[in-house]
């Protein structure tokens, strides 16, 4: 196990409530939809991450 990261089940349970987030707020299809492409980014070996920053506006605080 790596202890620089938390355990898979945590991983697991943070995948889960975003996309209970994701459905809620914008449906089944779209969660499904981001979590395809997120699995085509990984696949095909590109970077995850800030790529579009303004993309998606940060909550203060958060």
């Amino acid at each position: 196990m790596n202890q620089q990261y938390p355990s898979k089940e945590q991983f697991f349970e943070r995948l889960g409530a975003l996309t209970d987030a994701m459905i809620a707020a914008y449906g089944k299809d779209f969660a499904m939809g981001a979590m395809i492409l997120a699995v085509r980014f990984v696949a095909e070996g590109k970077p995850l991450g800030d790529h579009f920053p303004g993309v998606i506006p940060e909550k203060a605080g958060v």
